[in-house]
């Protein structure tokens, strides 16, 4: 660590945040490496070091001899107001070395409100915020994760975009960068040879075009680029890099535990869920390969905790004789196995019986909608009857808490719908008190959550307006006066930072200076309620002759050009159509594992996915 650093952390609260040197943290020679790797988390530390995403990237990039990869997090208030007071530019934990010197700076974009703390990361390492203006050929900035499905709003910024899977990706742009350095080539040559790797995109490689409407007409490749940039995916989940050991941090973090993940992708098709599309189709990991990583965590770092990762756990195709092979030595050695994301149409005897053995704690399950004319609409394919079976079953086992996900503002939502939540909560309640195996004396907590639906690139309501905040205060005052019992705690989100989200997730190129420009205006932590400044975004938005409502309130037209059609994640348009017609009509469309849909993404692992027979 640098001396100007070690003397400004005794004026910031948690010191620990910026000091490095953890257990199984990586440590190389510098001079022995040729790519240096500054891999940002655009949040603070205890958010960012709970991601499994940064956890294998980072052990991927450092299992190669000539790479250093090091973490970078987004400083606290305190901290940035140290680092700007004293002219210190932003630094990796591992060396304590300023990330300008570094050859790629990466940043995951998981949420579209950390769009502002990508630029202040950037501002704070003295390194210029658009592509364009960065003219050696290091450091490249690159970015990856979720919110890359749809990276225009943020294209301005970036040199080079990770779409999908970062595993292989990541291996092939260092060697390309690496091969770049050692002859002497140019940024632009870089990029040149950067976009014929499968999952890279280089924004600067195509134009837009407008109509006089203001919607897209068209983003024409440029440079000999592709028309479609296809997503790089994981073909073998039993094959590919899984770290054997984490980073253990020193202080407490949101999910302090060792992870592992079971499978990637999801049968289920939910119209709503971005995550099950853009990750399809689905590629599970032998119980074998689940058993071995697993030992492999818990020696290396001490956790005491093992969560097993997925989109939905209990859709592992062999989950019984997974948890049983892995209860067989957690039980013994007294280590705890979290099991989140269960689905309540295969809540299972032989699953509850799997789960008296770990640890109790609440249940959460997600209905997503309080009618069964809703859950049809959004395709969740679970029915009232199955929700109060399965916390039937769970209050015979002593469970005593559940908690419900919902979601408000979906398309066609009425007030009925509203109202079924609250008498969906009410049903459980009444389940657990006519329970005659349930302990006496006890009682019941449901814990009703309620997310405010934002439409998202490659589902099947991309299409769909956004419900306005108006709508959505209305109907969550409408619930919390409908809730009939104090049993049932109602919990929401809060409607402005929804519209921004909503706005981030479908915009267009035009949005990049809007987003520039509420940085200029001090917008950071724009997830955070207590930073988060609707007023400085309105501003932005003026200033530049933007209406935000124009991303949110319209439904697009099928014929009209999205600003991802140029991106390949493998779900066709015309299946996302059909699935959107559908939803208007309340019909549903079964899971893969009973029938597949045609949905495409099986031509983009060898023409194979879980629902090929």
């Amino acid at each position: 660590m640098k001396k100007e650093v070690e003397k400004i952390l005794q004026y910031v609260q948690k010191p620990a945040r910026y000091i490095g040197g953890e257990l199984n943290s990586v440590i190389k020679d510098k001079s022995k490496v040729d790519i240096r790797y500054a891999f940002c988390f655009p949040d603070t530390y205890e958010i960012g070091m709970s991601h499994l995403g940064m956890k294998i990237l980072y052990s991927v990039a450092n299992s190669r001899e000539d790479t250093w990869c090091e973490r970078v997090f987004a400083p606290d208030d305190d901290m940035e107001e140290q680092l700007r007071k004293n002219d210190i530019p932003l630094f990796a934990l591992e060396s304590g070395d300023y990330i300008n010197e570094f050859d790629m700076i990466g940043f995951t974009l998981q949420y579209e409100l950390c769009y502002t703390n990508v630029l202040n990361m950037l501002n704070l390492a003295k390194v210029e915020l658009k592509s364009a203006d960065r003219k050696s050929l290091t450091p490249i900035v690159c970015f990856g994760g979720p919110c890359t499905c749809n990276p225009e709003p943020i294209a301005d910024f970036a040199d080079i975009i990770f779409l999908g899977e970062g595993e292989e990706s990541t291996i092939e742009v260092i060697e390309l960068l690496k091969d770049c350095k050692k002859k002497g080539l140019s940024k632009a040559d870089f990029l040149y040879r950067a976009k014929d790797i499968t999952g890279i995109y280089v924004p600067s490689f195509y134009e837009d075009n407008y109509n006089e409407d203001g919607t897209l007409k068209e983003l024409k490749p440029i440079n000999n680029a592709p028309k479609k940039v296809k997503k790089s995916i994981i073909s073998d989940m039993n094959k590919v890099h899984y770290p054997k050991e984490f980073v253990v941090p020193y202080i407490n973090i949101v999910h302090d535990r060792a992870v592992e993940e079971i499978f990637r992708g999801c049968i289920r098709g939910c119209r709503f869920c971005q995550a099950g599309f853009i990750y399809r189709p689905i590629r599970e990991k032998s119980v074998e390969t689940i058993n071995e990583q697993c030992r492999a965590l818990i020696k290396s770092t001490g956790y005491d905790e093992i969560s097993l990762c997925s989109l939905s756990t209990s859709d592992h195709s062999d989950v019984n004789r997974m948890l049983t092979t892995l209860i067989d030595w957690t039980e013994k050695d007294k280590i705890n196995l979290s099991l989140p994301s269960l689905r309540v149409d295969n809540f299972s005897d032989e699953l509850v019986e799997q789960l008296n053995k770990v640890r109790r704690s609440g249940l959460t399950f997600a209905p997503e909608a309080g009618t069964q004319r809703l859950r049809d609409v959004i395709n969740k394919n679970v029915t009232e009857d199955e929700v109060i079976r399965t916390c039937t079953k769970a209050f015979d086992n002593g469970w005593t808490s559940v908690k419900l996900y919902f979601m408000m503002g979906l398309p066609t939502e009425t007030m009925e719908d509203i109202e079924g939540i609250a008498d969906l909560a009410m049903q459980v309640v009444h389940a657990f008190y006519k329970n005659p195996n349930r302990q006496k004396g006890t009682g019941v907590q449901i814990s009703v959550s309620c997310a405010s639906f934002i439409p998202k690139p490659f589902t099947p309501f991309q299409w769909e307006p956004e419900d306005t905040m108006e709508s959505l205060k209305e109907k969550q005052k409408h619930l919390l006066e409908y809730t009939p019992s104090k049993k049932i705690k109602i919990s929401y989100h809060e409607t402005p930072t929804s519209l921004l989200e909503g706005v981030l997730a479908r915009g267009d190129r035009r949005l990049n200076k809007v987003i520039l420009r509420a940085f200029e205006l001090g917008c950071r932590f724009d997830s955070w309620d207590d930073h988060f400044n609707f007023d400085a975004w309105m501003q932005a938005f003026e200033e530049n002759g933007i209406d935000p409502y124009f991303y949110t309130h319209r439904r697009r037209d099928f014929s009209e050009v999205l600003p991802w059609d140029h991106l390949d994640y493998g779900v066709s348009r015309k299946f996302l159509e059909n699935e959107n017609k559908k939803a208007h009509e309340n019909k549903t469309t079964p899971h893969c594992r009973i029938k597949c849909a045609g949905c495409g993404a099986n031509m983009l692992n060898g023409g194979n996915c879980d629902a090929r027979g």
